[in-house]
């Protein structure tokens, strides 16, 4: 457009001096080797304009042809680079669509035509190639090449990443992520790797660092990135609790600032304090956990927040986690176990039943048969609150990928993932308890796994000798025995086909306030779950 308005600019230019000159008519005169040459004024400006114009064709074709061999090679090498790249870009539609022939058809035109140090993407394509046809060894080669390269580097190390994953080398796999990572802390698969590896390694404060870049490179919003750095220090102050209390402070401290919701961050921080004999700041720490979800673990630590209180020092304690958050089982069984410590049987006995009308579920019911053995010693009764237990849900727990544990842990047992446990009650059992020998050898029995022992919170008061288990304690080693594991596929793929049938049982005992019934009955012929 502009060349157009200066060419009609030039063409009126040069229309407004003729007319000028033709308005004012006049003669030239040349004299030149005793001859004179006399023309007129616009005879001779046409004959000036038409030698410049024959100049300047003149000066155009002697450069064309000069330079003529150079045009003529960059058209053809114009041609054979659009033909590599032509070839080049339905190569790599062909290994996105999966065509490995045409893939690597298209990769041999492209690479005669267009040079690998010019063009990078040529070693992707061969890469990918070398994938469809199952050549996983060539395309290691290929992606080991890209790291000479700083604009492939990155290519290179996913691509060996994907490649060390898919043999299972985890150690290969952390190797690469790790170096992208580096130079990248903004890519999403580099980053999440490396995070596995530093907090499976327990290197909290790299892990911190990673974080913090991710946040920096808005990888992750500002909410995610401070309840992973919540969950890292958290862990952090575990690990330095015994050995330098005063990093484990202050690491649990701003953790509980990030998070003051998260209740391992709470109880870390309040036995951190506890340590330094800060007890007030250590129970505002819990008290505010508690308003915002009560935790057998916070409760406990709060009772015994003074190794010196009598008995009914902790129950007024739990009493007054209870004001903080009325109608809720936690609170009401926070009570009630304290209330049993203080042998005050008739309160424990109103909440532990309070409990159980809020939350009907395995610990109330054990709380119940502990308070009905300490008051009364009626074993009878004591033997049906057990069986109830049996049968209720299963209390809360850590459960992260299948796998429940008493205490929380930052990182997943299973899959290495940060900040996988979740405070929740664990998936119920798929079966169902068969009274009747109908049809019992059809289905096979699936033992369950031998349930942990379950471990106390960690107390602050003087060692004291160890008490005789309580009938809710042996009531749960005898369930551990006697439950079924959840249904998974995995566990009827694991159940061979030409399985025998197990035995069934005797039929199991009734409850000891039926007539006829042994109260040993139990121990006799225990209880079997079967699979439907």
């Amino acid at each position: 457009m502009i060349r157009i308005l200066i060419f009609l600019a030039v063409v009126f230019a040069l229309g407004l001096g003729f007319a000028w000159l033709a308005d004012r008519p006049g003669e030239m005169v040349v004299t030149f080797s005793g001859y004179q040459y006399q023309v007129s004024l616009m005879v001779a400006a046409v004959a000036v304009v038409a030698v410049v114009a024959a100049v300047m064709i003149v000066w155009w074709l002697i450069k064309s042809l000069w330079n003529s061999p150079y045009t003529i090679s960059r058209y053809f090498r114009v041609r054979r680079r659009d033909r590599g790249y032509q070839a080049l870009s339905t190569g790599m539609i062909a290994a996105g669509a999966g065509d490995g022939a045409l893939a690597h058809k298209k990769t041999k035109e492209a690479a005669k035509l267009i040079r690998s140090d010019q063009e990078p993407l040529i070693h992707l394509l061969e890469a990918q190639a070398s994938l469809l046809e199952g050549d996983h060894e060539g395309a290691r080669e290929k992606f080991e090449i890209m790291l000479d390269d700083p604009e492939m580097r990155l290519l290179g190390l996913r691509g060996l990443y994907l490649e060390a994953e898919r043999l299972g080398d985890r150690n290969a796999a952390r190797h690469y992520a790790g170096r992208a990572a580096a130079v990248a802390p903004q890519l999403a698969w580099a980053a999440e790797s490396t995070l596995e590896d530093l907090t499976g390694r327990g290197d909290w404060d790299g892990a911190l660092k990673l974080v913090e870049a991710q946040k920096s490179t808005r990888q992750i919003e500002r909410d995610a990135a401070n309840r992973r750095r919540a969950v890292l220090l958290t862990a952090k102050a575990q690990a330095l609790i015994d050995s330098d209390p005063n990093a484990a402070r202050t690491a649990a401290l701003e953790a509980n600032r990030l998070r003051p919701d998260f209740a391992p961050a709470a109880i870390v921080a309040a036995k951190a304090l506890f340590a330094q004999n800060d007890i007030r700041k250590a129970s505002k720490i819990l008290e505010a956990a508690w308003k915002a979800e009560p935790h057998p673990e916070i409760a406990e630590l709060y009772t015994h927040a003074r190794p010196a209180d009598a008995v009914l020092d902790r129950l007024n304690r739990a009493k007054k986690l209870q004001e903080m958050k009325k109608n809720h089982a936690e609170s009401s069984l926070t009570v009630a176990r304290a209330a049993l410590d203080a042998q005050d049987y008739k309160t424990a006995r109103q909440e532990a039943e309070a409990a159980i009308r809020m939350d009907r579920r395995e610990g109330a019911y054990l709380l119940l048969a502990d308070i009905e053995e300490a008051e009364t010693g009626d074993q009878g009764k004591v033997r049906q609150l057990l069986s109830k237990a049996v049968r209720a849900p299963r209390d809360p727990a850590w459960v992260a990928d299948g796998v429940v544990s008493e205490r929380w842990a930052p990182v997943s047992p299973i899959t290495g993932k940060l900040d996988a446990f979740e405070w929740r009650a664990p998936m119920e059992r798929l079966g169902q308890l068969i009274d009747s020998d109908e049809d019992r050898s059809e289905v096979p029995v699936i033992a369950a796994p031998e349930k942990p022992a379950k471990e106390k919170a960690i107390e602050l008061t003087p060692s004291a000798p160890a008490e005789e288990p309580t009938v809710a304690t042996r009531a749960a080693s005898e369930r551990s025995e006697d439950q079924v594991a959840p249904i998974t596929a995995a566990a009827f793929a694991a159940v061979p086909a030409d399985a025998e049938a197990v035995e069934p049982a005797e039929e199991p005992a009734r409850l000891p306030d039926d007539p006829g019934v042994d109260p040993d009955d139990k121990e006799k012929s225990p209880r079997r779950f079967r699979l439907f």
